[in-house]
């Protein structure tokens, strides 16, 4: 284990358990909502909007079922977890276990894997190192870092409590970097670090104000700066659903999943909002789900959607994993 874990101990066991029980869970059951309806357009689920958890879709697979955002995230869990903090060999070995061999999923075989990521996968299996394999270019800022990066979120909040802000953000860069290196996908992700810090810290509303302005603060001068402009807005939050977009691209997503935040209450109407934005609605319901889950707490998820996962008795074990070795 890194001496950084044993750096300031803020918490108990128990107390880290419910904290990543809430974010993990939260995201997971935000996936296995989108999954069946994955690419749906919004007027149609509109029209029909999805209520509760269920199966079927496109790929027909049975309720709770979850897709690669949730088992990316387990990877890097158990990664994180395993090696006591960051190892890039570690974590795109997982991550090739995952895409080959069905590592860390519901079904047995990965299903859902984005065209950055399996290239970088592909440079990985072909010998690359690993700090050198995801893409960097304008085309390679889909969301597949952002649905993961939650784990080292959380790595940085319980084992590096007291170190600086450039360190912390590094460890999230270098995750961003293994499958999408381009400076806008490390900075959505900087930037969801932010907002889940502080919603960790403080489990309030204004939290979700507070981490973008901090995260705005900090990116104000950087040249990607005018691709989240929009989100560090005052008047983003009361939007019209009409200009959310819920697409693959990294900055849409993050905007669609903080605009749920804002605009719900409970942790079951954010996600079900997400779900029904349609289009992407996996990560879109992932990644607000994991957010609302650390606002609300695990005792708000619903206790039905938690029994329907798949294989949630692992997804749980990783977490009390977690919980005691990161102190």
């Amino acid at each position: 284990m890194s001496d950084t874990c044993l750096e300031t101990i803020r918490h108990t066991a128990d107390q880290r358990y419910r904290l990543i029980r809430g974010a993990i869970f939260g995201h997971i059951i935000g996936d296995a909502l989108g999954v069946p309806v994955e690419f749906v357009p919004r007027q149609k689920l509109q029209n029909h909007p999805v209520r509760e958890m269920t199966g079927g879709g496109n790929r027909g697979y049975p309720a709770g079922t979850w897709s690669d955002d949730s088992s990316m995230t387990l990877c890097a869990l158990a990664s994180l977890t395993e090696c006591g903090g960051f190892n890039s060999a570690d974590m795109m070995e997982r991550f090739a276990r995952w895409a080959q061999n069905g590592y860390m999923t519901s079904t047995g075989k990965a299903f859902g894997i984005g065209r950055t990521t399996a290239a970088a996968i592909c440079r990985f299996l072909r010998g690359e190192r690993p700090p050198e394999c995801g893409g960097a270019g304008e085309r390679d800022n889909g969301n597949g870092a952002l649905m993961r990066i939650l784990p080292v979120v959380l790595f940085n909040f319980f084992c590096k409590p007291n170190a600086p802000e450039e360190e912390k953000l590094q460890a999230i860069y270098q995750v961003s970097s293994l499958t999408h290196a381009h400076p806008r996908s490390q900075t959505a992700c900087g930037i969801y670090s932010f907002v889940s810090e502080e919603l960790l810290r403080a489990p309030n509303r204004s939290s979700i104000v507070s981490g973008l302005e901090r995260a705005s603060e900090f990116y104000r001068e950087g040249e990607e700066y005018p691709h989240f402009s929009r989100l560090f807005s005052e008047n983003f939050s009361s939007l019209p659903i009409q200009e959310i977009k819920s697409g693959g691209y990294v900055a849409d997503t993050l905007e669609a999943a903080v605009w749920c935040l804002f605009n719900s209450d409970t942790y079951k109407n954010c996600v079900l909002k997400a779900v029904n934005l349609g289009g992407d609605t996996d990560t879109i319901a992932a990644i607000a789900g994991g957010l609302a889950g650390i606002l609300y707490g695990d005792t708000a998820l619903p206790e039905a959607w938690t029994a329907q996962l798949a294989d949630s008795g692992t997804i749980d074990a990783l977490c009390r994993n977690a919980a005691e070795v990161w102190r």
